[in-house]
């Protein structure tokens, strides 16, 4: 398998989608009552999560190759991939 670069924000939204996935299927296996509506906030409050900690992780990378120098310029901060 290729390694590669560990994303929070992904995982954060994959936990959150599995999260509602459960709730509808609890509701579908006769375990409890889920309304209709209640997976709304659970997927909406996951997706915002999931943005600011990726968000945040990008902010993290970024002034970490600043400051260790392997950037040297801005071009290549914004490059996918780093």
């Amino acid at each position: 398998m290729l390694r590669h670069e560990f994303q929070p924000g992904r995982l954060v939204a994959g936990v959150f989608l599995a999260l509602g996935g459960a709730l509808y299927a609890g509701d579908a296996g006769g375990l409890w009552e889920t309304p209709w509506f209640a997976v709304i906030p659970v997927v909406t409050g996951g997706l915002c999560l999931a943005g600011a900690v990726g968000a945040l992780t990008r902010g993290i990378r970024r002034r970490r190759a600043v400051t260790s120098g392997k950037a040297t310029s801005e071009a290549q901060l914004d490059a996918p991939g780093t």
